[in-house]
């Protein structure tokens, strides 16, 4: 079958290649064809080096697909259900599961991760975060795909899978903004629009979008922002509708040590910062121990949204027949596996809000 694999970190490109193998569907896994997958900034910091992953492997873990088959073992899925592939599935009966932090349940992705399914030339290929999603099928295990209602399109269902989930889930379940508060967001990409819609959906009465490129910050405002503005226009801004004051809530969906500086600096005393970008293992951010006490801000990171997959992807496609979650509109640009490197070419140049390839 056809698949994009990555062969050396800092390549820069994706292998398409015709002949990727599928091993045998084993006790407790699913077969699944994958109809649609997104293209995540997360595939692109491995593409480059920033996240480290074992080699060869096939990209992707942001899809949507049918269950080909299902192994022994396997309850709760049949042949023909519509899935939406989880990239951290939760095993249900770790401490992480069963103190409501699924999102950083480690046993059944590194099992995954482990054992990879792919075969290239005879040798194995693993599937990023024990997925790949930019292959024609792919084997899962059951826990990794989550059932959905066969009228959800394939493209809006691969959204739900990474990107809609960590957005959202970060101002609802990480953040739990409430009503009537501020927002700023730093960075309106994929992610970064979903905060917005997720502050919107929260009832913030202020949400502020702050990007370096003027097409982002008027996409921003498209799905709920009430401000937009240049980092340099932030502080004039921050003073107009804060009095001075700050901030209620700030989110970081970049990943730089500048920016989570500045969603710190953005929020009032005894507000919360929330760093939802995926930053580099050696970025250090520098606070003073004085403002750490002094100021009694909170400074948080989130995985995934703080989000259990079973539970939000029912939660955020019932929002989005609701009308209150667009997702339609965040896919800015479609095309098929062959136009990977030309989509992860788009998200370095910041062309695109998601690209949505169809497998």
């Amino acid at each position: 079958m056809r698949a994009a694999v990555l062969l050396q970190a800092g390549s820069g490109q994706l292998q398409l290649v015709d002949d990727v193998e599928l091993d045998d569907v084993g006790p407790g896994l699913v077969r699944v064809a994958v109809r649609a997958t997104g293209v995540c900034h997360t595939d692109l910091s491995v593409l480059n080096g920033l996240m480290p992953h074992p080699l060869p492997c096939v990209i992707g873990h942001e899809g949507a697909g049918e269950v080909l088959e299902t192994g022994p073992g396997v309850r709760g899925l049949a042949v023909g259900d519509h899935v939406v592939v989880a990239n951290v599935p939760p095993c249900g009966a770790c401490r992480f599961c069963l103190a409501g932090q699924a999102n950083l349940c480690p046993n059944v992705a590194r099992s995954a991760l482990a054992a990879p399914h792919f075969r290239l030339g005879g040798q194995p290929v693993h599937g990023l975060s024990g997925t790949g999603t930019f292959a024609e099928q792919l084997l899962l295990p059951a826990a990794a795909a989550v059932r959905i209602d066969p009228d959800v399109p394939w493209e809006v269902a691969a959204l739900i899978g990474c990107g809609v989930t960590t957005g959202v889930g970060a101002v609802l379940n990480a953040a739990a903004v409430v009503p009537g508060s501020s927002v700023v967001v730093f960075g309106c990409g994929g992610v970064g629009i979903s905060v917005i819609q997720g502050a919107r959906i929260a009832g913030a009465a202020e949400i502020v979008a702050v990007d370096l490129l003027e097409d982002k910050r008027e996409d921003a405002k498209r799905f709920g922002a009430t401000h937009a503005a240049h980092p340099d226009d932030l502080p004039g801004l921050r003073a107009e509708l804060t009095r001075g004051v700050g901030f209620d809530y700030a989110f970081e969906v970049v990943g730089l040590p500048a920016t989570i500086r500045a969603a710190y600096e953005a929020v009032r005393r005894g507000g919360t910062a929330t760093v939802v970008g995926a930053g580099g293992r050696d970025d250090k951010v520098e606070f003073s121990a004085f403002e750490l006490f002094y100021h009694s801000k909170t400074l948080k990171g989130t995985f995934l949204g703080s989000a259990d997959a079973r539970v939000e992807f029912p939660r955020l496609i019932r929002l989005w027949r609701a009308g209150r979650l667009d997702l339609e509109g965040m896919i800015t640009k479609r095309g098929s596996l062959r136009d990977v490197n030309a989509a992860l070419d788009d998200i370095r140049a910041g062309r695109v809000i998601r690209t949505v390839l169809s497998i």
